[in-house]
């Protein structure tokens, strides 16, 4: 039986970052000055990135549906971040207390402060990444000799296209060698590059997936088909383990928000994909493209779960393809307060593996 592809590796970079702040972690892990200043309502610092992949979280704040949840006893402060190692870094120094976030960055986070720092209390999104190359290339076999670029070595996209590589017979070295050349660049030059020949395809997440599909490209390889049931986690919700000790009711109303987030996700599709353009538009200064949105929407699954198997097989991955040393996961999950919520609703439980 083939093994599955890795989606969420650790990324050599992001290790660096993590491993400069480990000191910062363990400092904000035992320093006592919290985010509710001691007296009136509690501040929740809450970190999400600008992106499709965020959506829950966009839409949370967006429509107002975190402050309804967490009530008028906390004050919720927003922090948007465009990667993963800055989050947990800010995690890390005590200025957030929860961040959305992938699971390569959480993993890492996990690690690095020997299980202390961070739980995860809820999923948020699976799916949303693939191989787009050259409509020329038809087969695993003609990437032989071809660039396919990846957002950065050791990144989550990076090691599940070499763990892919490597299942296919094809090699491909950390500095750029092997049978495939993998090109690591930033996600968006890679339309540029793309367009150019100077890549002859990305695996990618949306909306990238989408911009280079519109630009020419096929997608070879949709990454849910490389996974059990289709999913695999590629957004979940951490909470600082100081503040989740210090206000679990508030973890709690979090978790309620997130859940009620993805419901409105699901339930009013068009009105969350605007709320995304929109709430996008005011971070950045230009929305996303509505029609680029509603292409890439189909290829997420917002799902509570944390899919911690996927995260698990990833970490394998990641150190099959010799990028990371192997992790004692145990503890990495907090699933009480999710179960709690979606008990209270009539709503499966999430059940660890």
């Amino acid at each position: 039986m083939r093994r599955l592809p890795f989606r969420r590796l650790l990324s050599v970079a992001t290790l660096a970052v993590v491993g400069a702040a480990t000191l910062g972690a363990t400092a904000a892990c035992g320093d006592d000055t919290d985010s509710s200043g001691g007296s009136g309502p509690v501040t929740l610092r809450l970190g999400y990135f600008p992106n499709i992949t965020h959506a829950p979280a966009v839409v949370g704040v967006e429509k107002g549906i975190f402050a309804e949840t967490l009530g008028s006893g906390v004050k919720l402060d927003t922090k948007t971040f465009n990667a993963g190692p800055a989050a947990i870094e800010a995690l890390f120094s005590g200025a957030l207390d929860a961040t959305y976030i992938g699971p390569n960055p959480t993993v890492n986070a996990f690690s690095k402060s020997k299980g202390e720092a961070v739980r995860v209390v809820s999923g948020a999104a699976s799916g949303g990444v693939a191989l787009v190359v050259k409509p020329g290339i038809t087969s695993v076999e003609q990437l032989r000799g071809k660039k396919i670029a990846t957002p950065q070595l050791g990144n989550t996209q990076d090691v599940a296209l070499r763990y892919w590589l490597k299942e296919q017979g094809l090699t491909a070295t950390k500095e750029g060698g092997g049978d495939v050349k993998v090109v690591p660049q930033e996600n968006a030059q890679t339309v540029e590059t793309f367009t150019s020949g100077a890549i002859d395809g990305a695996w990618v997440p949306e909306p990238f997936v989408s911009r280079l599909v519109n630009a020419g490209g096929k997608v070879l390889i949709d990454e849910r088909d490389l996974w059990p049931d289709k999913k695999f986690v590629i957004t979940n919700l951490i909470v600082s383990t100081k503040f989740l000790k210090a206000h679990p009711d508030v973890v709690k109303k979090l978790v309620e928000g997130q859940v009620a987030a993805n419901d409105f996700v699901n339930s009013k599709p068009d009105e969350a994909q605007q709320a995304v353009s929109d709430h996008i538009g005011k971070i950045t200064g230009k929305p996303l493209d509505l029609k680029l949105i509603k292409q890439a929407w189909p290829t997420l699954e917002f799902t509570n779960d944390p899919i911690p198997s996927s995260l698990k097989v990833g970490l394998d991955h990641a150190v099959a393809v010799e990028l990371t040393e192997p992790v004692d996961l145990t503890g990495l999950y907090d699933l009480t307060y999710l179960n709690e919520v979606l008990k209270a609703q009539g709503k499966p439980e999430v059940t660890l593996p």
